[in-house]
């Protein structure tokens, strides 16, 4: 059972991160107004910075990341017609089937080919249709960097650039689903320009690996960002003083920007500490995140319900898998236990 000496570790997810004093502090000072009516001028300055670090003409401040991804989807769009995205995309599986009950279109999953976890270029070129009259028409690609469902796999620029590159070739405008598109640039050092530069908008998320309480950014050419205003609207996404939630947002990217590697190798550590157990098996991380394939007759619900019990929180993901998610409130000792417990419940279980 948790105890003072072994307080609960919760690696659920990185949005399960609470502000820390200083974010406190920057979100009670935040100088406000009303971003319905007339701006508020922290809002403003996150949106500027947000889409400058993409190399983009304009941002939008959302509540959340589904809500920005749905409005890139119903600007883009068309009803009617379909969105191409690798099949196990948080689109398609994680956003209540926003695309069809909210924008009309259809999502075409891409399956991920040649042994590969997520859609390649390649897989995106197989799934383009020729124009006909029996088929719906595809108005726009999707992609996901960093890749949830794959385990924090990260999409490299140059695989990101060829996808663009066939989407240009159809004229469909691409979407990026970047909620941890921080984590992409930290592992890899890639500018995040030159991710930015592969999609016509971008999504990124405040609430993730950055610590946030709420927020994301959609960043795109400025007619775009109009017309996502209007969408944002509609939807319901308007928020007043929300200075105080983009104050937070700016701290995070001078203070936990920086430090997304600390996660990224306290993951690695966790998988490394688990891949060695009989009937293990853990997909290598490249960022956060930790996706942990159980033995024989093993299931995830048995593994939450014991390691919870043991002040160490993971999800499951599917009936044989767990995830856990590192992030700035787990630091190197909790993850050391939490791979202790991890790996005694497994084994337990496993006898």
């Amino acid at each position: 059972m948790p105890t003072s000496l072994h307080p609960i570790i919760d690696l659920r997810s990185d949005t399960v991160t609470r502000p820390s004093a200083v974010m406190r502090r920057a979100m009670a000072e935040a100088e406000v107004g009303d971003d319905v009516l007339d701006g508020d001028p922290t809002v403003r300055r996150l949106e500027a910075r947000v889409a400058s670090l993409l190399g983009k003409e304009s941002g939008l401040f959302f509540p959340s990341g589904t809500m920005a991804n749905q409005t890139a989807i119903w600007v883009h769009a068309a009803p009617g017609t379909e969105v191409l995205l690798d099949a196990n995309a948080h689109i398609i599986h994680w956003e209540m089937a926003g695309a069809a009950a909210l924008a009309g279109v259809q999502v075409r999953p891409v399956p991920a080919g040649d042994e590969r976890t997520v859609a390649s270029a390649a897989d995106f070129t197989r799934a383009m249709r020729p124009p006909s009259p029996h088929a719906p028409l595809a108005t726009l690609v999707c992609v996901e960097n960093t890749h949830n469902g794959a385990g924090g796999k990260v999409t490299s620029v140059e695989e990101l650039t060829a996808i663009r590159a066939i989407a240009d070739d159809h004229r469909l405008p691409v979407h990026m689903d970047g909620a941890r598109l921080w984590n992409a640039h930290a592992a890899t050092g890639t500018p995040l320009t030159e991710l930015g530069a592969t999609a016509h908008t971008v999504m990124l998320s405040f609430s993730k690996g950055l610590g946030c309480p709420v927020g994301a950014m959609l960043v795109g050419d400025a007619d775009t960002i109009r017309r996502a205003h209007m969408v944002r609207k509609r939807l319901g996404g308007g928020m007043r003083q929300s200075g105080i939630l983009a104050a937070a947002a700016l701290h995070a990217l001078d203070a936990h920007l920086g430090r997304l590697q600390e996660d990224h190798a306290n993951a690695s550590v966790l998988a490394a500490a688990l891949s060695g157990a009989p009937g293990v098996r853990v997909v290598p991380p490249d960022t956060n995140i930790v996706m942990i394939d159980l033995p024989r007759g093993v299931t995830s619900t048995a593994v939450v319900e014991a390691t919870r019990a043991e002040g160490v929180w993971v999800a499951p993901w599917s009936a044989t898998r767990v995830r856990a998610v590192t992030h700035l409130d787990v630091d190197a000792a909790s993850v050391a236990r939490a791979a202790d417990v991890l790996g005694s419940v497994i084994q337990r279980l496993a006898r």
